[in-house]
């Protein structure tokens, strides 16, 4: 998403908090989104979850993740542990 000079906006396909979240994460500028919440068995807490989801994707983008590792590797000393 960083190759192109426009916004881009999800609106297909966001059916919870968490990919509303992902989207964000990958670097989308905004998320669209009516039935995920319209269809919900609480919509206003539906709507509360993305709104959260939404504004954390965005932090965690902006805020930058670490490289992807193919191995995980453990990054917590071993020394005193039982």
């Amino acid at each position: 998403m960083e190759t192109v000079n426009v916004p881009v906006i999800v609106d297909a396909g966001v059916g919870t908090a968490s990919d509303a979240a992902l989207a964000m994460e990958y670097g989308a500028d905004a998320v669209l989104m009516n039935t995920a919440i319209a269809g919900a068995k609480d919509p206003l807490m539906m709507a509360t979850a993305m709104r959260y989801a939404v504004d954390a994707g965005r932090l965690a983008y902006r805020a930058g993740r670490i490289p992807r590792k193919l191995y995980a590797t453990a990054s917590s000393p071993i020394e005193g542990m039982l």
